[in-house]
């Protein structure tokens, strides 16, 4: 029997979205098939650029919708951002006048060349499906990227208003005003069908924890901000233990209680749908079609024994980097694998070692402050790359150098290109690519943001990387030394990627590996979180989950990483510096 409210009366377009690693991608496959089972024409779509939806449904997606074998009626597509910035690249230089020359079209293709680019094209695609390009479909299904990268998307109409009005020289790093207007208008037709409560549904997807629900009600609020009032929440993974003496069921669900009861009243008053932890992987259609059906504990005696892993620990992975006495550590990895965590724990237990650690984030989200808490610890200093400030403190700088000398015209043209909404992008590249130099002298611990989003900053760094060294000798002194080249440096810089002993987060972060190693960098090694295999459960269902642990782990050992690390589940999730620093000290 169908769970969830939401299919009750469907609008055309449901929008599911959230922190990474709730259940987005699951959820919206299990609504999807649930419609396409009624006999409707669905489409589901993924705007992730790091999207798992073709592991979901086990067949392989491009950038056009195709059938999805074995549901009639469902096709599905991956909106593929490099395709897109290409398609919009060509589409920008055919608006061009017959009498630009070749030098103006390759400057304009040489502006068109960055992260913001591929982002508005991508999010060009996701407009073109709210605004008629699949119009004989009954549903249009869309399983998003991580909340910030998609507020930061759906937010670009707002911020393009102010620059487009000034703006009357007609180009930034989007392309030509006269293309810019254009799109505009085509993406405020966008904004206005997902604002509609008659068109649109809006699924905010959390987890019964207080990061997933705490991003939640940040997303909503910052949506409503917008115009998308048009909201419900689902709670995914609800979990109800069946042996009230087992301690750590027990724990758990309190866990997931507490952090309900706790919901802000503005996230609490939403409609709200609430489905069950399931006891194994949501990969492939059986899965998805039980996520949304009355699920049943395995009975005991159908379970093998429990096997515990055999991993070092954090506190060894600690030991490695704090001896090199300095150097840069990226974490990186799927939303919700615990990247945050993992990070802030390595950053006190190198700091507990009496070295000096900056420990920040590049995530959107910011949830690096919750974990951290308001205690202290000497040596350690942490705090975030905010959009916001280095866009302020960028444009600042570039007034006092490159608008020094100009005259008052001078300087407010100035002013208008550096109001475009792309200048975020190059003030947080920048502020990367100081964080980052920084390493040359003490550690530096940076909490990435989920894997999209990572691979457009590391594109950024790339771009620049291209840009510096096009017309450098290679063999001529004081060689200059990029962003890019500290990050393949494997004595400067340590990756480490953080999955969860689950399929798809193991399949994601093997794709992010893949993703570094052409960029030439080499990850330092894999930490599994939150097993659940040393905590001793009785419980069915958990147990159930806990026997497909060992088959992932042997699948990083084997095929993906020759350094691994283990972090046990905890009921309870560690808070403050104090709980940090003791989960990197465990042995």
């Amino acid at each position: 029997m169908e769970q969830l409210t939401l299919l009750n009366r469907p609008n055309r377009h449901l929008f599911f979205t959230g922190k990474g690693g709730v259940g987005k991608t699951s959820l919206s496959c299990a609504v999807a098939i649930a419609l396409a089972d009624r006999g409707l024409k669905v489409l589901l779509v993924s705007t992730d650029p790091a999207s798992n939806l073709d592991e979901m449904l086990g067949t392989t997606l491009t950038d056009e919708p195709r059938s999805v074998p074995g549901i009639p009626g469902l096709s599905a597509m991956n909106i593929d951002p490099e395709t897109a910035a290409e398609d919009y690249r060509n589409r920008v230089l055919e608006q061009m006048a017959p009498s630009a020359s070749a030098s103006d079209k390759a400057t304009v293709r040489e502006q068109l060349s960055g992260a913001c680019t591929t982002e508005i094209a991508a999010f060009d695609e996701f407009v073109g499906l709210l605004t008629g390009d699949a119009s004989d479909f009954d549903h249009i299904i869309f399983d998003t990227a991580p909340t910030g990268h998609t507020l930061r998307l759906l937010s670009l109409p707002k911020a393009w208003t102010g620059f487009l009005e000034a703006n009357e020289r007609g180009a930034s790093c989007l392309g030509p005003h006269s293309g810019l207007k254009m799109q505009e208008t085509r993406f405020r037709a966008a904004l206005d069908c997902l604002a509609d409560p008659a068109r649109t549904t809006i699924i905010l997807v959390t987890r019964a924890d207080r990061g997933a629900i705490r991003e939640a009600a940040r997303t909503a609020r910052e949506l409503a901000e917008l115009g998308l009032s048009n909201q419900m929440l689902a709670v995914n993974g609800r979990f109800t233990p069946t042996d009230p003496k087992d301690k750590i069921a027990v724990a758990f669900a309190a866990e997931q209680t507490s952090a309900l009861s706790e919901m802000p009243a503005s996230l609490a008053g939403l409609p709200r749908d609430e489905i069950p932890l399931l006891p194994f992987d949501m990969v492939g259609l059986p899965a998805l079609r039980a996520l949304l059906s009355t699920p049943s504990a395995p009975p005991m005696q159908d379970l093998p024994p429990l096997a515990t892993p055999d991993l070092p620990r954090l506190s060894t992975l600690v030991d490695e980097i704090a001896a090199s006495g300095k150097g840069l550590v990226m974490v990186m990895g799927k939303g919700g694998v615990g990247k945050t965590t993992i990070a802030a724990a390595l950053a006190a237990g190198i700091a507990a070692k009496g070295h000096s650690v900056h420990l920040t984030t590049t995530d959107p989200a910011a949830h690096l402050s919750f974990v951290v808490g308001a205690e202290t610890m000497p040596g350690l200093t942490v705090d975030r790359i905010d959009p916001e400030v280095e866009t302020e403190r960028y444009i600042a700088k570039i007034m006092s150098t490159r608008g020094r000398d100009l005259d008052e015209e001078g300087k407010a043209l100035l002013r208008e290109d550096l109001a475009s909404p792309c200048t975020e992008e190059v003030a947080v590249f920048h502020a990367f690519s100081r964080v980052v130099g920084e390493a040359r002298g003490n550690f530096v611990v940076i909490d990435t943001a989920p894997t999209g989003h990572t691979l457009l900053l590391l594109d950024a760094t790339g771009a620049y990387h291209r840009q510096m060294t096009r017309h450098l000798d290679p063999d001529a002194p004081g060689r200059m030394v990029t962003p890019l080249m500290r990050l393949q440096d494997p004595d400067y810089t340590k990756v480490i990627l953080v999955t969860l002993p689950e399929t798809t987060p193991v399949s994601e972060a093997g794709a992010l590996q893949d993703d570094l190693r052409r960029a030439h960098i080499e990850p330092y090694g894999w930490v599994i979180n939150k097993s659940m295999a040393i905590t001793g459960t009785c419980d069915p269902l958990l147990r159930s989950r806990i026997t497909g642990e060992a088959s992932q782990i042997t699948r990083v050992r084997d095929h993906f990483a020759s350094r691994v690390y283990g972090v046990d589940f905890r009921a309870h999730p560690p808070r403050g510096l104090s709980d940090l620093r003791q989960m990197a000290q465990e042995t």
